[in-house]
């Protein structure tokens, strides 16, 4: 699997680049910045994306991608109620809280409230020790996530984005977590990311999105601010894609001011959206050939992709698109399914301008020992 993403890695950089020579990116008043298509998983521009930086309250993307994973693990609930400890209440008074109090129980579900609208720090830690027992516990699962999700480039100290050197993060890293919390948790996205506003203790807290107020296709994400990181925004927003829908995710650190990270994140959706289209190749498990299988116990094997298969292009290439694809010939049993067999180049204009790893969508198994000796006689030839 490792190997699997990591060759899909480099085919989304070989789109990312072609797609950046063919139409100029936007000027963002950004330190670094990126925008990823999250239909096609595919980097459609950025600018110092690989740039270390704090990631302040973005952090907490990652807090709520382990709560929404225990939930999902049945190992919390929603209604399950959680004492408060001194330590979440007494977190930096200065920063940004959701105002628990000891002795006065608090849902799961009110914390994750807290935690993404509000940006409440108290809540961060009252669900790190719900989840993993106290807070130290809980940044161990989340780098160990870190490494799951292949974030190279980043590290968490802490479950709420105070400042620490050993916060640290990239655009780049940041837009995978925030597609992968949207992959791997759709209902919860959508539940908390796009709330306004939440009362909680009678007090009412705006969520600091602003986008959610000026793009009605925006429905999340998180915002961030320190001294030291600026103002940082991770946005996402879902459009009409044809018959279907597409989804982009901006992230955008170390602006000025509040207003110009939502203003510079808008920007960056609008001219994604404006400027691309976001075409649907094969759909997953659809064979797109039945090559020969040699010493096999079958004579053929069906392959293509175990995702649906989607490319991200200028608008008015699409029609020119046309897929090239290069085997790994001969095939020789056995072949597991899901194992690398090929690679399809998308191809315009003569150029690749992307290509993907292409899967055995079924199990090969040897043939009998007479089988592959007959086998091996015609190989030689071949």
């Amino acid at each position: 699997m490792k190997k699997f993403l990591a060759t899909l890695a480099a085919s989304l950089l070989t789109v990312s680049a072609a797609v950046a020579q063919s139409l100029p990116a936007p000027t963002v008043a950004a330190k670094s910045w990126l925008l990823l298509d999250a239909t096609s998983n595919q980097v459609i521009a950025a600018q110092e994306p690989g740039l270390r930086i704090e990631p302040a309250s973005l952090t907490k993307i990652m807090t709520a991608y382990m709560v929404f994973s225990a939930l999902k693990d049945k190992k919390l609930d929603l209604n399950q109620s959680v004492n408060v400890s001194t330590r979440a209440w007494k977190v930096d008074g200065s920063s940004s809280k959701m105002f628990i109090e000891p002795n006065k129980p608090v849902t799961i579900n009110e914390l994750l409230y807290g935690l993404i609208v509000q940006s409440g720090n108290d809540a961060a830690v009252a669900l790190a020790e719900a989840v993993a027992g106290s807070e130290e516990a809980f940044v161990v699962q989340m780098n160990r996530e870190v490494e799951r999700m292949g974030l190279k480039s980043t590290h968490f100290a802490n479950p709420h984005g105070l400042p620490s050197p050993e916060n640290y993060s990239t655009a780049q890293d940041l837009a995978n977590l925030a597609a992968r919390l949207i992959l791997d948790h759709p209902d919860f996205y959508k539940t908390y990311y796009s709330t306004k506003s939440y009362t909680y203790n009678k007090i009412t807290q705006p969520n600091r999105n602003r986008l959610l107020w000026l793009d009605p296709s925006v429905d999340g994400m998180k915002t961030g601010h320190t001294e030291a990181a600026g103002y940082c925004l991770v946005s996402s927003a879902l459009r009409a894609n044809g018959s279907g829908s597409r989804r982009l995710i901006s992230v955008v650190t170390g602006t000025a001011s509040d207003q110009v990270r939502a203003q510079e994140s808008l920007k960056l959706l609008n001219w994604g959206f404006l400027n691309f289209d976001t075409v649907k190749l094969y759909a997953k498990g659809q064979a797109i050939a039945t090559p020969e299988v040699w010493k096999g116990s079958q004579a053929q094997v069906k392959i293509g992709f175990n995702r649906d298969l989607y490319v991200t292009l200028p608008k008015g290439t699409a029609a020119k698109l046309k897929p090239a694809l290069e085997r790994k010939d001969p095939l020789v049993a056995p072949i597991a399914a899901d194992s690398k067999v090929g690679t399809v180049k998308m191809m315009v204009d003569g150029k690749a301008i992307a290509e993907f790893p292409v899967l055995a969508l079924e199990t090969v198994s040897q043939a009998s020992i007479f089988g592959r000796a007959w086998d091996s006689l015609r190989l030689m030839f071949k």
